[in-house]
């Protein structure tokens, strides 16, 4: 894919490869992972706006930034514009410079309480949301699905309510709702998206390698892509498609950094505990990562999932060492 610098309001991001929010893992150490693998921009997971207002602990924890932001970005979450407005404005999320509002979680919690990507049987509540950030003087960029079922198609209507509403740039799933991550990426119904809109559009889902990104790119025609699951389970990927030279040297490294990053947020049996999910994506598919994989309920501490990855790497020589 050709590698190009997007504008989002006043700012300008290094690349269009994007690393997308997920819920449970784009905390800050993640952030600053895909960050300096080579990741253009970076989100947090989505955050509750009505959350930011309760001043909620959890809240304020997923809202954590790292010094490798150039940009800071956080995604919102919810269905009542001047709530939305007020959590833009909030202390809490002074610090970012972009404010991207989440119409695409297909999550039944979020989609049953009309948020997420229930507002895509919403487009002109979904231009007042947008139209309601937009006053809090940030840019202000939106992700949405390009449907609920594959029947469908609102998500066009929905990217035109966007822009009419203000928004810098409008990132695309290429499945519907029901399908959540199964199945192929809707090239056609991007692309058609893209057209649709003169602001910069975003293309994500089924990014797991360097061909993939190419693919997603030339086929939708969008202005850049954004990868979910793929980093999570190898990072390096930013660095392959953008030809960023890697800041480790292979993943058994990634997976110590990963682990202290957390441990000196978190603290070590926090750490152990969070870091439990990202081990199994990190080692998915090696040779012995199943044992290592049941035993992971019984790791309570860093230094004894560091030995279990020490010896998954290099078998009974890490005993001896």
């Amino acid at each position: 894919m050709r590698l190009k610098r997007i504008k989002i309001g006043k700012y300008e991001t290094e690349n269009n490869v994007f690393f997308a929010p997920l819920a449970g893992f784009s905390d800050s150490p993640m952030r600053e992972i895909c960050l300096s693998f080579g990741a253009g921009l970076a989100f947090t997971e989505m955050v509750s706006a009505k959350g930011i207002l309760y001043e909620n602990e959890n809240t304020k924890d997923l809202l954590t930034v790292s010094p490798a932001e150039k940009i800071k970005c956080a995604q919102l979450f919810g269905n009542e514009p001047c709530i939305m407005r007020q959590a833009a404005e909030s202390e809490y999320l002074s610090d970012f410079d972009v404010l991207d509002v989440n119409f695409g979680c297909p999550m039944p919690k979020i989609y049953n309480n009309g948020e997420g990507s229930a507002l895509l049987k919403e487009p002109k509540l979904a231009e007042k949301i947008i139209s309601e950030c937009k006053k809090s003087g940030k840019a202000v960029t939106c992700k949405i699905r390009v449907g609920l079922t594959d029947g469908d198609f609102l998500g066009k209507d929905l990217a035109k309510a966007a822009e009419q509403g203000g928004a810098d740039l409008i990132t695309v799933h290429g499945r519907p709702k029901e399908r959540i991550y199964a199945g192929e990426v809707d090239y056609d119904k991007i692309a058609e998206i893209k057209k649709s809109v003169s602001v910069p559009v975003i293309a994500n889902g089924g990014v797991f390698s360097e061909k993939d990104a190419d693919i997603l790119s030339e086929r939708t025609g969008a202005d850049g892509v954004m990868i979910a699951r793929g980093a999570l389970e190898d990072p390096f990927i930013f660095s392959r498609i953008t030809e960023t030279p890697p800041f480790l040297k292979d993943k058994e490294e990634l997976i110590y950094r990963h682990l202290d990053m957390l441990k000196s947020r978190y603290g070590d049996e926090l750490a152990a505990v969070r870091f439990r999910k990202q081990l199994c994506l990190y080692i998915k598919g090696m040779k012995n990562s199943v044992s290592v994989k049941q035993k992971l309920a019984c790791f309570s501490d860093c230094d004894t999932i560091k030995k279990a990855v020490a010896h998954l790497f290099h078998g009974e020589k890490a005993e001896k060492e």
